[in-house]
């Protein structure tokens, strides 16, 4: 899961609705859980639920981006932060790792106190939903599976596009373009995971991406006091 920055609030809102474009101009049209992008149909998401804390209903720090799907399957669950992993507040890309055929597993390495976090945040949002066998069952229009599926596909084509064109820029703006267009932000990272210089350049493309999560080769790092 991308981590990502939001920054500081940039003016006061009279109803939480009104954060949507000020959101998406700093993190992307991309929901903060499942990563993929939705240039229309992506909604403001409370962290804690307004239901349940209605003093955070217009609070900035309180908005991340959610789809239909993560935003249905999170509800209103008030999950306090040291029950669970947050986008904005750890390096959520060290907590999950993702394989070919759309899967989402909790990452290697963990602390049990991390792993505990890390699963919290997996069925916070459902995110391990898929159709194969032995995995929870997602919803009939619940396609975030498959998605991630299909992109993981065209991240390894890109990737030999990227071989084949001897890494040139042209080609690494090729890979970027495409990233970009489709999200999925953790499946490009882990696709060229080898790629120092695509890594790099992933996190750049993509706005809002944390940039104290990474060193200076793209690779992942414990977020400045963050949990991971």
């Amino acid at each position: 899961m991308r981590p990502v920055d939001r920054g500081l609030a940039p003016r006061t809102y009279a109803q939480y609705g009104d954060a949507i474009g000020d959101l998406e101009d700093r993190l992307g049209t991309y929901c903060s859980y499942c990563e993929r992008r939705l240039p229309v149909s992506l909604a403001v998401e409370h962290m804690s639920p307004k239901s349940v804390h209605p003093d955070l209903e217009l609070e900035w720090d309180n908005f991340l981006l959610g789809c239909t799907n993560c935003n249905s399957l999170k509800g209103d669950e008030d999950v306090s932060d040291d029950e669970t992993l947050w986008p904005d507040r750890d390096n959520t890309l060290l907590a999950f790792a993702y394989s070919e055929g759309g899967f989402v597993r909790i990452g290697p390495g963990l602390t049990d106190d991390q792993r505990t976090r890390a699963q919290a945040l997996i069925d916070l949002a459902g995110l391990d939903r898929h159709g194969a066998q032995g995995w929870n069952r997602p919803a009939a229009r619940d396609k975030r599976w498959r998605q991630r599926e299909e992109v993981w596909s065209l991240a390894e084509q890109c990737r030999t596009h990227y071989e084949t064109l001897n890494r040139s820029d042209a080609a690494l703006d090729l890979v970027t373009g495409v990233a970009a267009g489709y999200g999925f932000f953790s499946v490009w990272m882990t696709v060229f995971e080898t790629y120092p210089k695509v890594r790099s350049a992933l996190i750049e493309t993509f706005p809002g991406t944390s940039q104290s999560c990474f060193d200076n080769d793209g690779e992942a790092v414990n977020r400045p006091g963050g949990t991971i």
